[in-house]
C-alpha cells in the first residue's frame, strides 16, 4: 500500500526530533530525511530509529550533492562522504539512498555519464549485502544542466547501470516547467521508480508571454493538488504499473511559508498536501 510521507529539508531549520514529532502527530506514514538533519554517517541509525519510535516508515535518506563537481577534490570528498552514508543507511534497512548526478561543465556528455556511472556501479557493488537502492531525483539543477533528470538522459544511465537497484526518485513538477510530459516520462521508466516526489507547479502564462522561458517569476513550485498536474490520473497511472512505495511531499511552495519563513504557515502547507494526498488515493 501506498504511504504518504514528508522530505524534511522544508524543517532545515527545526531539529528532527521536532520534524518527527510533527510528522508523528500530523498523521503521516513515512518521513524521508535529508542528510542536513544528521550531519554525519555515524548519526544515521540514531536518527532513522528516532523516527521508527515514532512510528514513522524511514523511506529514504536524501544526500543533496553534486557528484560530477569540476573540483576534482571537492568531487572526491563527497563521493567518500556519499559510500559512507551508504553503508550506514545499508545497516539500518532504510530501503532507498537519494543522490543527484549533477554535471561536470568541464566535461562533454559521454564523460560526464560514464564518469557517474562508473561512481553508481561502484556504490551498488559496496552494498551489496545490504540491498540498499540508490535512486536520483530529476531536478534539472540551478542551471538546468544536470545529467540523468530528463526521458533521453535516463536511457544513458540506465544503458550504464542495469542494475535494478539504481532507479529514480521521479518527481512531477520539475517536467511542467521544463517541457516534458510526466505521464510520457513515467511510462517509459516505470520500472525504474523508487520512490515518488509529491510537488507541483503552477505557470503564470501571462508572464511567460512577458518575458519568455529564459524568464524568471513565470513558474512556481506547489503543493499537490496547486498547480498543474492532474493528480488522480498520476496516481491512478503509478498504481496501475504497481507501484506501491512511499509519496513523499516535497513542500516547496512560497503560499505556505517556503523557504524558511512562518512556521506554522509551513506545517499548515504540509498537512494540506497530506489531506489532498488522501483524498486522491482513496478514491482511486
Amino acid at each position: 500500500m501506498v504511504k504518504i510521507g514528508f522530505y524534511t529539508s522544508t524543517f532545515n531549520d527545526r531539529p528532527l526530533e521536532e520534524v518527527v514529532d510533527f510528522g508523528a502527530s500530523a498523521g503521516f506514514d513515512a518521513i524521508e530525511i535529508d542528510v542536513g538533519h544528521i550531519k554525519t554517517p555515524d548519526r544515521v541509525a540514531d536518527a532513522v530509529a528516532l523516527a521508527r519510535h515514532r512510528g514513522l516508515f524511514v523511506s529514504s535518506i536524501t544526500y543533496f550533492g553534486n557528484q560530477l563537481d569540476a573540483d576534482r577534490d571537492k568531487r572526491r570528498e563527497l563521493r567518500a562522504r556519499t559510500a559512507e552514508f551508504a553503508q550506514a543507511i545499508g545497516e539500518t534497512g532504510v530501503p532507498i539512498f537519494v543522490i543527484f548526478p549533477g554535471r561536470d561543465d568541464s566535461a562533454n556528455d559521454e564523460a560526464n555519464y560514464d564518469d557517474f556511472a562508473d561512481f553508481a556501479n561502484g556504490l551498488i557493488a559496496e552494498t551489496r549485502s545490504s540491498g540498499l537502492t540508490f535512486a536520483i531525483e530529476n531536478w534539472p539543477g540551478p542551471k538546468d544542466n544536470f545529467i540523468g533528470t530528463t526521458p533521453k538522459g535516463w536511457q544513458e544511465l540506465f544503458a550504464r547501470i542495469p542494475d535494478r537497484r539504481f532507479g529514480l526518485e521521479f518527481d512531477p513538477s520539475h517536467f511542467i516547467r521544463i517541457g516534458v510530459d510526466p505521464y510520457r516520462a513515467m511510462e517509459a521508466v516505470k520500472d525504474r521508480i523508487a520512490i515518488l516526489h509529491a510537488k507541483d507547479t503552477a505557470i503564470d502564462k501571462e508572464a511567460l508571454q512577458a518575458i519568455g522561458y529564459h524568464g524568471r517569476g513565470w513558474w512556481q513550485y506547489k503543493l499537490p493538488g496547486l498547480g498543474l498536474l492532474d493528480w488522480p490520473r498520476f496516481l491512478s497511472q503509478a498504481r496501475g504499473h504497481g507501484f506501491d512505495g512511499t509519496l513523499s511531499i516535497e513542500h516547496e511552495d512560497a503560499a505556505y511559508g517556503w523557504p524558511g519563513k512562518d512556521l506554522h504557515a509551513r506545517k499548515e502547507g504540509e498537512r494540506l498536501g497530506l489531506d489532498f494526498l488522501k483524498s486522491v488515493l482513496n478514491g482511486l
